[in-house]
């Protein structure tokens, strides 16, 4: 079977003389090896403020946190995403005001977003879906209109770009997920990109219990709550091994998305999705909607190609307060699936995916 995601990890022969190394190195909380991990992938994506944590989850509720959302406070975001992404706003007390998503690509839709606005709202979360851009011009507008921050949830979107830069140095706040199936992979961790020193020392007081480690243990003064929300040097040694081949392991991702964009434009029972001006995805999975996605899901498995809607929308757990009114969510999803277009991936494979799919189900 293709799966629809595979952790990649580099060679034994590369990855476990370094590991090996780190290990018996007497120092495998976070060190000095985290610290050249933030700059190795601030180097990669344009943005010297990064804060490498244990999680994307992580990375969410802090980002949430230095944009001043608190109790009572309102956040604008996606049901079409991975429960993480709304969780986390829970986490700070804040309630989750749903918008539609655009019928196109399944993305947070900027018009919805403008009508869901209200006094308290505190950030508006823009979710990558499945690598997708959101419509990044329009959000800017809303941002600067209503002076509300933007806090991009990436973590499927590692290597994509708006206007010719990569995501992660846009906005205000961007996270990026580094757990097990994602692009590349700490093991587990997370990334959080934000646009200014304040944030950023912030954002590493509070990642380690409100301590600041600029000042020696013994002459901290904790003044606000902290977590334990730091990286350790062995994820971060595994990073570094990623970002190595970052290029060549996303580039296939790339690669075979549009190859699919360019082999199934015009299949009978399928549409393609619409990418924003200005945006290149980075095609975490392949999304495609179809007719009769039961069918379609059938056909394909018995091709031996794995295919999935994969996320349950948001607003059917009960925790978010239940299905909400969402008209083009609702047709989106009854359409939408996904399949594999990683790394694991090759010619072989991908013009067996094309055929079948042409095949008709």
């Amino acid at each position: 079977m293709i799966p629809i995601v595979k952790p990649y990890l580099p060679p034994a022969d590369v990855l476990m003389p370094r590991l090996k190394d780190i290990l018996y190195s007497g120092y495998i909380a976070e060190g000095e090896a985290v610290k050249t991990f933030e700059e190795e992938f601030g180097k990669y994506l344009g943005n010297p403020h990064v804060l490498s944590l244990n999680s994307g989850t992580a990375a969410l509720h802090l980002a949430l946190m230095l944009a001043g959302v608190g109790e009572g406070d309102e956040v604008i975001s996606t049901a079409l995403t991975a429960e993480p992404t709304n969780v986390a706003i829970l986490q700070t007390g804040a309630k989750v005001v749903w918008a539609d998503v655009d019928i196109n690509t399944g993305v947070l839709l900027a018009d919805s977003v403008r009508e869901k606005i209200t006094s308290k709202t505190k950030a508006i979360m823009i979710v990558h879906y499945a690598g997708i851009v959101g419509d990044m011009n329009a959000f800017k507008k809303i941002s600067e209109e209503f002076d509300i921050p933007i806090v991009e949830d990436a973590a499927h979107a590692l290597g994509a770009k708006f206007r010719g830069q990569m995501i992660g140095s846009v906005s205000a706040y961007t996270i990026f997920s580094l757990q097990a199936i994602k692009h590349i992979t700490t093991v587990d961790g997370g990334l959080l990109c934000v646009k200014s020193e304040k944030d950023e020392h912030q954002g590493r007081v509070k990642r380690w219990f409100g301590l600041d480690k600029k000042i020696p243990r013994l002459e901290n003064d904790v003044t606000e709550l902290g977590y334990k929300y730091h990286m350790n040097n062995v994820n971060a040694t595994i990073g570094l091994v990623q970002l190595e081949s970052i290029n060549t392991t996303i580039g296939a991702y790339i690669e075979n998305g549009k190859h699919f964009d360019n082999n199934i434009s015009g299949v009978e029972g399928t549409e393609l999705i619409d990418y924003y001006p200005d945006t290149e995805p980075s095609y975490w999975l392949y999304t495609l909607k179809v007719n009769r996605r039961d069918d379609f899901v059938r056909h394909m498995t018995e091709h031996g190609i794995a295919a999935s809607p994969l996320h349950l929308r948001n607003d059917r757990h009960s925790i978010f307060g239940g299905k909400a009114d969402l008209p083009n969510l609702e047709l989106f999803y009854k359409n939408m699936v996904h399949f594999g277009c990683g790394w694991w991936i090759g010619q072989e494979e991908r013009e067996h995916i094309v055929d079948v799919i042409k095949k008709g189900w």
